[in-house]
């Protein structure tokens, strides 16, 4: 399925540890705040800022990461694995809550910024796939992870109402 490598500093250097399986507090395995570098091999993986995969997050895929980002730097505290088929994605969007309003059907990287969609989104219908929400363009401030099957009633609830700008499926790993 996957794994993905840890290592204390950046560019690879210092102690490592690979994981396999989710982890929800990495205080338990002694490697809390203190990821610097990942090498991801297959499915992506997502690294979370809080125990119990909550907080600011951020997305790994199949690669080298040499550098976490200052964000997130010395303080990711879970990981998780994305175990769903990542191929053929599909979400559709509401432009307000309870799936009511204009509906867009998105099946691949989109810029909601430069259209008629940006900041109008109240509530999703995941299909196929995982996505990564994304408050602004860059792929920057609030970031969520809309999973297969997830059906999001109101964006209220996890105060992201009228704030999306781009989102994007993950993509899968090379089968091992």
């Amino acid at each position: 399925m996957g794994k993905i490598i840890v290592y204390e500093h950046a560019n690879f250097q210092g102690y490592s540890k690979e994981f396999t399986r989710d982890i929800a507090n990495l205080k338990d395995v002694d490697w809390n705040d203190c990821i610097s570098s990942v090498k991801v091999i297959g499915q992506p993986w997502v690294a979370y800022e809080h125990l119990n995969y909550t907080g600011q997050l951020l997305v790994f895929e199949e690669g080298e990461h040499s550098f976490v980002g200052n964000q997130m730097n010395d303080k990711i505290t879970s990981l998780q694995m994305i175990t769903e088929n990542l191929l053929n994605p599909q979400i559709t969007l509401y432009e307000h809550v309870n799936y009511q309003g204009k509906r867009r059907v998105i099946t691949e990287p989109t810029d909601l910024s430069r259209g008629h969609d940006n900041d109008t989104t109240s509530s999703h219908k995941v299909q196929r796939g995982v996505w990564l929400l994304c408050e602004h363009s860059d792929g920057g401030g609030f970031r969520y992870i809309a999973r297969e099957h997830e059906h999001l009633p109101s964006y209220v609830a996890i105060n992201f109402n009228d704030k999306l700008s781009f989102l994007r499926p993950l993509l899968p790993g090379r089968s091992y």
